[in-house]
């Protein structure tokens, strides 16, 4: 597939500030679907398709065969939902008299359950951390958090210090709280076990100073510059705590994010809670961790049980 070239489209750039403006996209969505429409843009210029009206349904199914060769099935129907979106918005705007890819199907996806940590495994992981060093004590909160509160690394990387609650200065046996703002920029409130308000509670008292070193901005999790902690890094302490931990296999953040839905599951958690504090808009999305803790259940099962 040819590399986009020439200036940004005017439509896509109008398309892309609605998404913001009125959708609340966020950043990796935004650079997601630029990219997606500019390769289909591409794709229309070495087409001669000249004009987005002139892209009709027989020319929509070409590119699905283009992308079916080069992308996983995943990444296909992203991209197919990006420039269908895409497709509406020029309708509503009436650049177009109707979607070319409105019937065009995308490749069915495959069903692929959540990795997650045993309960042994993720207290291996949380004790990973030095905490004689500012950053460990940095890194212990940010792995504690995950797993407590079963929030996004994007939704991390973006507390502030103002976000803290005021509880965070008192030894609070219940735990605390955060707000923080998710997908679509909803926001929702997230809990904190005492562990974690704990690890925050040291972090914050004794690691971020320390790290900060006095640099100006309300970045609750900071680097080792005193700028703010990015996603990279958190995958980078991930990282090291799981190899420190000696465990068998490798993980992203987002895997304490799946442990923690699993986990609430086995231990009783009603799913629309579990949808709540995940902060999905679908109880279906939730609904996968029903089979993850169910295919775990049934493994101890077998093993355990002496007539299984």
């Amino acid at each position: 597939m040819p590399a986009p070239e020439g200036p940004p489209d005017p439509d896509i750039a109008a398309f892309l500030r609605t998404l913001e403006g009125e959708r609340g996209a966020s950043r990796h969505t935004l650079v997601a679907y630029a990219r997606d429409l500019a390769y289909f843009a591409s794709f229309t210029r070495a087409q001669g398709l000249t004009r987005w009206a002139h892209v009709t349904p027989p020319a929509a199914r070409r590119y699905v065969v283009v992308l079916d060769r080069r992308y996983a099935r995943a990444a296909v129907a992203r991209q197919l939902s990006a420039i269908r979106s895409f497709f509406r918005f020029l309708y509503r705007e009436g650049k177009v008299s109707s979607n070319p890819f409105a019937l065009v199907s995308a490749p069915r996806r495959p069903r692929r359950l959540p990795k997650f940590l045993t309960p042994e495994e993720i207290r291996a992981v949380l004790r990973a951390p030095d905490v004689s060093t500012p950053r460990g004590l940095r890194d212990r909160a940010v792995l504690e958090i995950l797993y407590a509160t079963g929030m996004r690394v994007g939704e991390l990387v973006t507390l502030r210090t103002s976000d803290l609650p005021p509880s965070l200065g008192e030894a609070h046996p219940g735990g605390g709280d955060l707000r923080v703002v998710g997908k679509g920029r909803r926001d929702r409130i997230v809990l904190m076990a005492a562990a974690a308000q704990d690890a925050l509670r040291q972090y914050v008292r004794s690691g971020r100073p320390a790290l900060a070193r006095g640099r100006p901005g309300d970045a609750l999790f900071v680097n080792a510059r005193g700028g703010r902690l990015s996603d990279r890094g958190v995958r980078l302490l991930v990282d090291q705590a799981v190899r420190a931990a000696a465990l068998a296999r490798r993980i992203s953040p987002h895997v304490l994010r799946h442990t923690f839905a699993t986990h609430l599951l086995d231990g009783g958690a009603d799913l629309r809670v579990v949808q709540e504090l995940l902060g999905h808009v679908s109880l279906a999305t939730t609904q996968i961790y029903t089979h993850v803790s169910r295919d775990w259940l049934k493994r101890v099962y077998d093993k355990a049980h002496p007539r299984a």
